[in-house]
């Protein structure tokens, strides 16, 4: 039986609540937002009606107001309304739909062994590549831009790290770890407009920076949370649906794996690196598409004219994801001279947990479009760990008071 007072579970209970913070922050901040303010003004019908209201309202300063001016900007600005509030609508119900499938992702797989969980990563990055091929399918087959490749390639790789961040200092302490700095990377770079993006203006930015300073400070204690990692025999993990025994010992019954041959001030410190490492190439694994979008809007760029549209990139994107898992998977391969650790059990339940993934990361695309990445980031990333806790407490028993 597991208790809720350990240090990990009170850290994850900060972390949920100064995200939550945050969140309220960010969409009390959209609500405020001045009409001649839209963030998800990315199509050029969003732009023209805001072109027009502003010309009309000109217009009317000087010259003599009439009836029909005055109908005609309030037409226009209803336009507006309208369609930022369907958009937020669409933006909200995606970044739902994404916390939850995320949270549920790894549901499939919680009952199978997964070896090392490289051949796994690579069935589960199969199954996204073949999801990011329906959906450019239904797109029309859009332009493919080779650097939205870039953001699946720096995805990829902070998904192989996982394995030794797990073995090292745990699934529970890595997933708050990484998740934290994925939220900080995400939020900075599309706040302050790193790597050539454009920044994005926030309607109060002190509370905007408030909630980042909850999730630095959460995320600076995590580092400071002590934990013993679990061998293969010991029980599930408290809030993550993915045990520790399936993904790291299954092989080491017959050789002792590098890991354990480690102090653990190195583990930990490997570790806790590892996870930052991986959260903030989660948290920049969206910059090659913000940067292609942006750039579309202006001239004399080769990517002017790109689409606005963010599903747009998901082939490309889930390409380099896909491409990129594939080498990593035949280097291990070379490595293991070719007697890589393959279980055949996990193929299935690795390929639907690939393709609640792959829905998931859509729907943060079209979060990202109708909300802004700077609104997104902050839910997306807070809220599968509080989904996988239910599925945990509710389903699998994982959690439960004190007797």
């Amino acid at each position: 039986m597991q208790h809720l007072k350990t240090p990990t579970q009170l850290a994850k209970r900060f972390f949920g609540i100064s995200a939550a913070i945050w969140i309220t922050i960010e969409v009390k901040a959209l609500k405020d937002k001045p009409l001649d303010f839209v963030p998800v003004c990315r199509d050029r019908s969003d732009v023209l009606v805001l072109q027009f209201c502003k010309d009309l309202q000109q217009n009317n300063s000087t010259k003599r107001s009439t009836f029909r001016t005055k109908m005609n900007i309030g037409k226009a600005y209803s336009a507006v309304n309208i369609s930022n509030g369907t958009d937020l609508a669409i933006g909200f119900t995606s970044s739902a739909v994404a916390v939850l499938l995320f949270g549920t992702n790894f549901v499939p797989v919680k009952k199978f062994d997964t070896g090392d969980g490289m051949f796994f990563q690579w069935i589960l990055c199969a199954s996204i590549w073949i999801v990011s091929l329906v959906v450019n399918l239904i797109q029309n087959c859009p332009r493919f831009w080779p650097l939205a490749m870039v953001g699946g390639f720096v995805w990829a790789t902070g998904n192989v790290t996982v394995v030794t961040i797990i073995k090292t200092i745990g699934l529970a302490l890595g997933l708050l770890i990484w998740a934290s700095f994925n939220l900080l990377t995400g939020w900075a770079s599309s706040r302050f407009g790193w790597f050539g993006i454009d920044p994005e203006e926030v309607s109060r930015p002190i509370l905007n920076y408030v909630g980042a300073g909850l999730s630095l400070i959460s995320a600076v204690i995590f580092l400071f949370i002590k934990t013993e990692v679990q061998s293969s025999s010991a029980s599930l993990e408290s809030t993550p649906l993915l045990r520790e025994s399936s993904i790291n010992d299954s092989e080491d019954t017959t050789e002792d794996s590098w890991v354990n041959k480690l102090s653990p001030v190195k583990k930990r410190l490997i570790g806790c690196s590892l996870a930052v490492v991986a959260g903030i190439l989660y948290g920049s694994s969206f910059i090659p598409v913000l940067y292609i979008k942006d750039h579309g809007r202006r001239n004399e760029t080769i990517y002017t004219g790109a689409s606005q549209f963010d599903l747009d990139y998901v082939f490309a994107h889930f390409s380099g994801i896909f491409l990129t898992s594939t080498i990593y998977f035949l280097i291990y391969c070379a490595v293991k001279k070719n007697k890589p650790y393959v279980y055949p059990q996990a193929i299935l339940p690795g390929f639907v947990s690939g393709v609640l993934w792959a829905i998931a990361n859509c729907c943060w695309f079209l979060a990202n479009h109708y909300l802004s990445a700077v609104v997104s980031f902050p839910i997306i990333t807070a809220g599968p760990g509080l989904v996988a806790a239910m599925w945990g407490v509710l389903v699998f028993k994982e959690i439960k008071g004190r007797s």
